[in-house]
């Protein structure tokens, strides 16, 4: 099952997974793990999440990023898919995707018969209004206990520093439940609000979030004179943050996956082909979880098989569990939730959906594979 093209998520060594419990343990938590061997001698902890950031492509543009390519270099890996809502989720909880069970952008709940966006934490496609924090309450989609909820649980002020609409939205409370919220408007804001919840205990973890170096990216590409630019600002945010650290505080900065530029599409709502015995296509077009109708599962891979080639890595439910992908464990919720057929793209082509998805039908820039561009995100740390 291994394939040259495509990397398999280092889930209790080096991954997204172990970042928290790692930082957790190095401000004295009881039961958490340095993982990653940080050996942070701090009483104060921020990181900060660039959305979109591979490690590939800051490696790529070290001019440009002048102070975090200036920091000792380090890699960790993404979860899979490495998309945002999962890796968000898997950083939070500190959990891979089969025990958090935020296994894809799109996916599948029992009994719902629209497709569940696990980002906007909403049914997908027409159909009756829905409160979804009621209809399904996050604490019993991803009910593991979160670090935020481990960290204030030992004494730790916990806060996120993010933009207000992310303040009680689905996500947030799966992933980072437990601590306090600080909302931000600006840049400045952002590290005006970092700098006051470092100083706002003893001991503090404190998590930001920047977003929009994937929206550039999407919307440009990561290989985009824009996304250059947008960058170059990421790079600044961080040094800023790191001139006015308090005494014994490390900055982490990392991210949520990387990002590749397609250059081919095959669209599933326009081939005559792809649609034959298939009930859902959930994911997104570099990593597609197929729910197939009924004893169709063999026929639907080997249809998909013919029409992408080798520029994809088809498997099924068992095989893609089987192979790590989603953590060494995966729940019965969770494995409810992976598609019948799990279809990563190998090279710079993905799967789209020209009428059911228009707007991410069009973005030039994709994620959510195996492949190194995607997987891997950085680990830079400066300490104060």
């Amino acid at each position: 099952m291994n394939d040259e093209l495509l990397l398999t998520p280092r889930y209790g060594e080096s991954s997204l997974a172990d970042l928290l419990p790692s930082v957790l343990a190095c401000l004295g938590v009881d039961g958490e793990t340095d993982r990653l061997g940080l050996d942070l001698d701090v009483d104060h902890v921020c990181v900060l999440l660039v959305d979109g950031l591979g490690a590939q492509a800051l490696a790529a543009n070290a001019t440009t990023a002048p102070f975090l390519s200036g920091l000792p270099e380090a890699t960790m890996t993404a979860g899979f898919p490495s998309t945002t809502a999962t890796s968000l989720t898997t950083l939070g909880t500190g959990l891979p995707p089969g025990e958090h069970g935020i296994v894809g952008y799109l996916l599948r709940l029992p009994e719902e018969q629209r497709l569940f966006n696990s980002l906007r934490w909403q049914l997908n496609g027409a159909g009756p209004k829905v409160d979804a924090l009621a209809t399904f309450p996050p604490e019993r989609i991803q009910p593991r206990p979160t670090a935020f909820q481990r960290a204030t649980a030992a004494g730790i002020a916990a806060i996120q520093v993010a933009p207000g609409y992310q303040d009680g939205s689905g996500l947030t409370r799966a992933g980072w439940r437990g601590g306090g919220f600080r909302a931000t408007f600006s840049v400045g804001d952002l590290i005006d609000g970092v700098l006051d919840a470092l100083g706002s205990a003893p001991k503090t973890l404190v998590y930001t979030y920047h977003s929009e170096l994937d929206t550039t990216g999407h919307a440009r590409g990561p290989a985009s004179r824009a996304w250059r630019f947008e960058l170059g600002h990421v790079d600044r945010i961080a040094a800023e943050l790191a001139a006015r650290l308090p005494a014994r505080t490390a900055l982490i900065v990392t991210a949520d996956h990387g990002m590749v530029e397609l250059t081919e599409r095959i669209d599933f709502d326009t081939h005559p082909h792809l649609s034959a015995g298939v009930a859902e296509l959930a994911g997104e077009p570099r990593a597609r979880h197929v729910y197939t109708t009924d004893g169709a599962t063999a026929d639907v891979a080997d249809t998909w098989a013919g029409v992408l080639g080798g520029d994809f890595l088809i498997r099924t439910r068992a095989e893609a569990i089987e192979a790590g992908w989603f953590g060494p464990t995966v729940t019965t919720e969770s494995a409810y939730r992976i598609g019948d057929l799990v279809v990563v793209a190998r090279g710079e082509a993905g799967v789209i959906r020209s009428a059911a998805e228009p707007l991410q039908s069009m973005m030039v820039g994709h994620h959510g594979s195996l492949t190194a561009a995607e997987l891997l995100v950085p680990l830079r740390i400066h300490r104060g």
